[in-house]
């Protein structure tokens, strides 16, 4: 008698995924809450090279999924290839949780955190494309969805590990905390892990063509070395910062020069499409320098100048450790997300639903409003320590400046972008991104004091919000530069749209995702 195979709901998939995503930016967040710190409490660096260490780092993180979907694709299997990619990152938090204090360690772990990034980014989200494949009037709300496994993964890492860096640290000595703290990263990833373990079953039709197939011992080896090849290669450009710099110089001219290639040898049909994305992706890198803040001058800001205490009308309420302040970009996003839906599905019934030009536009505007509130921080200070309301409400704007920009990013590549060359301009796209996060940085380090006035409380706020209201007045002219595109980019779409309505091609689903 034959034997059925039991049908898998959609559902199911997608939980199996959304789990492991969840653990996983667990892991991230938790790291990049306390890296900075680190590197400047622990191993004495000074704050310009702490900056710079950590943006190279979260520059290389954005790079790899271009290198990790093609991996997922054609040689190793989508599921493999993620899986894999799970495991590096909790070695790479492991190493990170050995007791010591040695730099190369340090560089050495990162560059294997960027490998196991590569191989799991981009192979977790392509595993939820293809289990709602066809169906698109539930991949919006998936993506949804999986994007607040981003965010919850973030909330409860960011306000988890500077806990435990700082109970560990008082209850056994300087130095224990924070490995501590990065063994809590490596234990998500373990999580993580086990989830999939106990659910596997319910993706083991989800997938490449080659997950089904056994892969050669000899393409084992080759991945193994070229990947052991490429942590040798991030331990190097970290630890070398001239090299950094001209890396990330290179690869932005490289992804100019792709766009411009693409645009100029493209059809003519898909040349307005084009050339929209190629104007929206430069804007999105202008955003990413304001939001590689979160994790630099922001950060050292929170550790120097703003009070821990939260108070309403003089009743304390409670404290917040410095590396938590950060919890509140994903805070607010949760708090954010449903209102900014509500509206744009009210304006989308009106038939009023804003452009995505226009709604980058809005987000420059809503991150200069939220950097010069971190540059009023001043006038709330007492002793040189601000209200910590002063970051509630900057990391507010943020956040909405997030979803308008960051957010949409992925879905305007999907857009205007023609089919056939739609995962390679993904890829261009996050390496534009890691640009981005090198040259906000670079940007951050503004705000550095020299080593004699770090600790003078009074010096750090006049040079942090001196950059923070420059930033301010930045945003302020990103937006202008974004609303006089706005003539242009609405030909272009037009032109756009009228060439798929014409070739009758149907414009693709748009979702967001981080």
């Amino acid at each position: 008698m034959a034997t059925t195979t039991p049908t898998i709901s959609q559902g199911r998939s997608f939980a199996t995924v959304f789990l492991i995503e969840m653990w996983e930016r667990f892991g991230y967040y938790g790291m990049q809450a306390l890296i900075v710190y680190y590197m400047v409490q622990r191993l004495g660096f000074p704050d310009h090279k702490a900056n710079l260490v950590w943006s190279a780092a979260a520059a290389l993180i954005y790079v790899s999924p271009a290198i990790g979907g093609w991996l997922g694709d054609k040689v190793l299997g989508t599921r493999r290839t993620m899986l894999t990619g799970t495991v590096v990152l909790a070695l790479g938090y492991a190493m990170m949780a050995i007791p010591g204090e040695g730099v190369l360690f340090l560089y050495a772990s990162l560059g294997i955190i960027v490998v196991g990034n590569g191989m799991f980014k981009s192979n977790a989200g392509n595993l939820v494309r293809k289990i709602y494949a066809g169906d698109d009037t539930k991949i919006d709300s998936a993506f949804t969805l999986y994007y607040m496994a981003v965010n919850i993964g973030s909330t409860f890492s960011m306000l988890l590990t500077p806990w435990v860096k700082n109970y560990l640290n008082r209850t056994y000595g300087h130095g224990w905390g924070w490995h501590g703290a990065f063994a809590v990263c490596t234990v998500g990833l373990l999580v993580g892990l086990a989830n999939y373990a106990v659910m596997r079953q319910s993706l083991c039709h989800i997938g490449s063509d080659i997950d089904d197939k056994p892969v050669p011992p000899k393409t084992v080896l080759t991945v193994a070395v070229v990947a052991i090849l490429f942590v040798l290669a991030a331990a190097f450009v970290l630890n070398n910062q001239d090299v950094a710099r001209v890396a990330v110089y290179l690869a932005g001219l490289v992804v100019l020069g792709i766009f411009v290639h693409l645009i100029r040898h493209s059809e003519h049909s898909e040349r307005a499409g084009l050339t929209v994305a190629l104007i929206l992706t430069v804007q999105t890198m202008f955003f990413f320098i304001f939001y590689q803040q979160m994790s630099t001058s922001l950060n050292l800001f929170a550790l120097r100048n703003v009070n821990p205490s939260f108070d309403v009308f003089g009743m304390h309420l409670w404290n917040w450790a410095p590396a938590q302040f950060q919890s509140f970009n994903p805070i607010w996003i949760f708090i954010l997300s449903p209102l900014l839906a509500y509206v744009y599905n009210a304006r989308t019934r009106k038939g009023k639903d804003f452009s995505i030009a226009t709604k980058f536009a809005m987000g420059f505007a809503v991150v200069a409003i939220g950097f010069f509130i971190y540059g009023s921080a001043a006038h709330f200070a007492v002793d040189n320590r601000t209200s910590s309301w002063v970051m509630v409400w900057g990391y507010g704007a943020g956040g909405l400046g997030e979803l308008l920009v960051s957010g949409l990013g992925l879905a305007m590549i999907s857009r205007y972008v023609p089919a056939r060359m739609g995962g390679f301009m993904m890829g261009a796209y996050f390496v534009a991104s890691g640009v981005s996060q090198y040259l906000g940085g670079i940007v951050a380090n503004f705000a550095t004091v020299g080593a004699h006035d770090v600790n003078d409380a009074a010096q750090t706020m006049i040079a942090s919000t001196r950059l923070f209201n420059n930033l301010g007045w930045a945003g302020v002219a990103c937006t202008v530069l974004s609303l006089a595109m706005l003539p242009t980019l609405r030909k272009l779409s037009a032109t756009h749209h009228f060439h798929n309505k014409a070739n009758n091609t149907p414009l693709p689903t748009i979702h967001s995702e981080q």
